[in-house]
């Protein structure tokens, strides 16, 4: 999970394998992820509280103080309290400052003003030395399964301009790359230097052989290609070398803008694009074999919309389609994006696999 979600029932790694097991067992191929830690400025204090609701505000608000060495850090995000249900990820009791839940919810975020970037560093550091034997303690569990069972390990160690959008919120975080982009430059260098650490941890560390950068929040419905250039390519550019540089290879995810953006991630020297989705970006897999697939191994094809339509001429057509067109490539993964969730039905994920099954 990233270290950045909160499950009421918990997640463990032995869950995480019983979850490999599981797929194995119906003929998927799957892969086991590691997380890799950051760290935090050990001068670091701060307190929490909790402000009831009143007046204009409808929920409480939930109020994370930071002191640093540079000043002061407030942090503020609104208790919603929604019952999610067993599976789902849930808001936490407290405010963390990595977490998808802050951003719409946000009522002051991390970096709200130019000032706060110099801040951060003491937030958002790369891991220390207790950190990085967890993480090798990590690993070495985790390979031993995996050399069992023959499959992948892939770390997440790049946060990009996901961070961008945790920290400043997502208007927060355009606004200040537009109007203060000499401040945003350095809150990307503060980002990029951690996200560098953590990947040469991860990619040095045998049992790992694939790196994965998020970038979900880093595509064309958030920037645009100038600022993409500006801001996000070099450091993607730098992350996967360091990747390349330990035999490893790089994986990069975006959801949308891939006619736009594909290119310049293979420019980057991304192996692996998570994800190329016909329904929510609308590019047709014709257009991204054109693009990409002699570059970048594709994965997605199918949408876990379209497994929970209930309308298995629309699932077997839209996995049919993507097996054909880009599974001649060699270079395709199929996969429903972004995943498979608590409430998708099993009948869509048997007709996803039965008609995988009649294409092979």
């Amino acid at each position: 999970m990233e270290h950045i979600h909160t499950i009421e029932q918990g997640w463990t790694l032995e869950d995480d394998f019983r979850r490999v097991e599981a797929w194995l067992s119906v003929g998927i191929d799957d892969i086991l992820d590691v997380s890799v830690p950051w760290g935090r400025d050990g001068d670091v204090t701060w307190r929490d509280k909790r402000i009831a609701a009143s007046g204009t505000e409808t929920y409480p608000v939930l109020v994370r103080e930071y002191e640093t060495p540079s000043g002061p850090l407030r942090h503020a995000v609104r208790q919603t309290g929604e019952e999610c249900g067993e599976g789902w990820v849930t808001q936490p009791e407290q405010v963390e400052l990595i977490e998808d839940y802050n951003i719409p919810r946000g009522a002051e975020h991390a970096v709200s003003s130019p000032s706060d970037v110099m801040v951060l560093k003491h937030l958002y550091a790369g891991p220390n030395e207790v950190e990085k034997a967890w993480f090798a303690e990590r690993v070495k569990k985790v390979k031993k399964f995996a050399d069992e069972k023959g499959v992948l390990v892939q770390a997440w160690s790049g946060f990009g301009m996901d961070a961008a959008v945790w920290f400043c919120g997502t208007e927060g975080a355009i606004m200040m790359a537009m109007d203060y982009p000499d401040a945003f430059g350095r809150l990307m260098e503060t980002i990029a230097a951690t996200d560098y650490a953590r990947t040469e941890l991860a990619a040095s560390t045998d049992g790992v052989d694939m790196i994965v950068e998020r970038g979900w929040y880093s595509s064309t419905d958030f920037w645009s290609p100038s600022l993409f250039d500006k801001f996000v390519y070099p450091h993607v550019k730098n992350l996967a070398s360091v990747a390349h540089k330990y035999g490893k290879k790089f994986g990069y995810t975006m959801t949308t803008g891939v006619e736009i953006l594909g290119e310049r991630l293979a420019n980057a020297g991304v192996d692996v694009l998570y994800f190329i989705d016909p329904v929510q970006d609308g590019i047709s897999l014709e257009r991204v074999r054109y693009l990409l697939s002699g570059r970048m191994t594709l994965v997605g094809g199918t949408n876990a919309l379209s497994l929970t339509s209930g309308d298995a001429v629309r699932i077997g057509r839209e996995v049919r389609h993507a097996v054909e067109t880009l599974g001649p490539t060699n270079r395709f993964i199929l996969h429903p994006v972004d995943a498979i969730f608590p409430d998708t039905p099993w009948e869509g994920v048997e007709q996803m696999i039965e008609t995988w099954k009649e294409c092979r």
